[in-house]
């Protein structure tokens, strides 16, 4: 069956489909006629849609399990004016697969965002945090890990590079905050800021799709990445426990609050200032994504349920001055820690 893929955000301009899909969730029925049917879950980076297998359902839902990608050949249809295929034609498939088929990318150079990181990592001028992050950032294994990973699985920087956008983000956000308020350690926040995910590296798998890895449902990236943390520690003769320990409260405290799974509230200033950090940029970075996905007509969006709001759509006029030129980008910046 020879197939070209259509994305399913185009789904509803097309009557029929022939396409590569990943299996997200398989499940099988039986109609009220005693007939075995199967419902699949099926997934690109646009997004997911749900086939039905009515005619040689047996047949046909034998031919894959979750994770697998498939070809299929179908029909679309609505039920309950939701959007559906009816599949006709199943098949695994069995050449080379693009990834980024299935898995969205970040739209910025990897390349230059490791070197605006360590740019500011190289600004660090504690020994003990100038060799810690020295260690981590010349272990070939984890850079490379750390590129190509998520940030989460879904809602904020779900995407491959996502992790180091994210981290990039809460760095220069923690350069910009200690700037403002002398009172914070700023070597030590910026490390925080650095090290604060790096255990997603080991709790999310991002093969075809991202999900949670056993480490990552048993321990989570908070305990994965202290342990990274002890790790090279270790290697670093006299470091102090003290700074270590702050170290372990700031990724053991970020996400907050205990109902956001942090086993510590924040403790201390820069603790809390990496709390406070981290929420803006994953919460701005997933609202962001939201909006420019959002389909609905009008002025607002589609409810969103997880901030539980509906968001007003547009951008006000941009600020003009007197002589009637735009501002900058440099003096918006400029004017953001300044009254």
């Amino acid at each position: 069956m020879e197939t070209d893929h259509i994305w399913i955000r185009e789904l509803p301009e097309k009557e029929q489909v022939e396409g590569i899909y990943l299996v997200k969730k398989k499940e099988k029925g039986v109609t009220r006629k005693g007939d075995p049917f199967f419902t699949i879950k099926l997934a690109d980076r646009t997004g997911e849609i749900e086939g039905k297998i009515w005619e040689n359902a047996t047949e046909l839902g034998a031919m894959c399990v979750e994770g697998d990608v498939v070809k299929i050949r179908a029909t679309v249809s609505y039920y309950k004016d939701q959007i559906q295929l009816t599949i006709v034609e199943l098949e695994p498939w069995k050449g080379e697969v693009d990834r980024s088929i299935f898995m969205e990318s970040t739209q910025n150079d990897i390349s230059q965002m490791v070197a605006s990181l360590m740019a500011i990592i190289k600004k660090v001028e504690n020994p003990d945090l100038k060799k810690l992050c020295s260690r981590f950032l010349s272990d070939t294994e984890f850079i490379e890990r750390f590129k190509s990973a998520p940030a989460a699985k879904h809602f904020h920087h779900n995407y491959l590079g996502g992790l180091l956008e994210h981290t990039l983000s809460v760095c220069q956000l923690a350069q910009m905050v200690s700037s403002h308020y002398a009172e914070l350690d700023r070597d030590l926040l910026i490390t925080g800021a650095f090290l604060h995910d790096i255990g997603k590296i080991k709790e999310l798998s991002y093969d075809l799709h991202i999900d949670y890895t056993d480490e990552g449902r048993l321990v989570g990236h908070l305990v994965l990445g202290c342990a990274m943390l002890e790790e090279k520690v270790s290697q670093i003769r006299g470091f102090p426990a003290d700074v270590e320990l702050r170290l372990k409260h700031l990724i053991l405290s970020h996400h907050g609050e205990f109902e956001f799974g942090s086993p510590k509230r924040p403790k201390f200033k820069e603790a809390f200032a990496l709390h406070l950090i981290d929420d803006l940029d994953a919460k701005m970075n997933g609202l962001s994504r939201f909006m420019e996905k959002d389909t609905k007509e009008g002025t607002w969006t589609e409810y969103n349920r997880l901030f539980e709001r509906y968001f007003l759509k547009g951008d006000m006029e941009p600020i003009v001055d007197s002589q009637g030129t735009e501002e900058s980008p440099e003096d918006k910046q400029e004017r953001l820690f300044s009254y």
